[in-house]
């Protein structure tokens, strides 16, 4: 007997903005996430191609966190 899941995107993407991502990552992170609950099943490639996508998102927010930093103490 196969389980349903039940997944609340919208209560996701509200924590998510609540812990500071902006509207389109907790969009994108809500329907990757409802996908891959939805097939229920990744494989190997799967996670690889999620966790690249993660990497490159954590890398731009870093970088755009460093560019800011830089700016601010620039500017005062």
């Amino acid at each position: 007997m196969e389980k349903a899941i039940i997944f609340d995107t919208l209560a996701y993407v509200k924590k998510m903005k609540e812990a500071g991502f902006t509207n389109k990552q907790a969009e994108v992170q809500a329907e990757s996430l409802r996908g891959l609950l939805e097939d229920q099943i990744a494989t190997k490639r799967d996670l690889r191609d999620l966790e690249k996508g993660i990497v490159i998102r954590l890398g731009a927010m870093i970088a755009a966190s460093i560019a800011i930093t830089f700016t601010l103490i620039k500017v005062i």
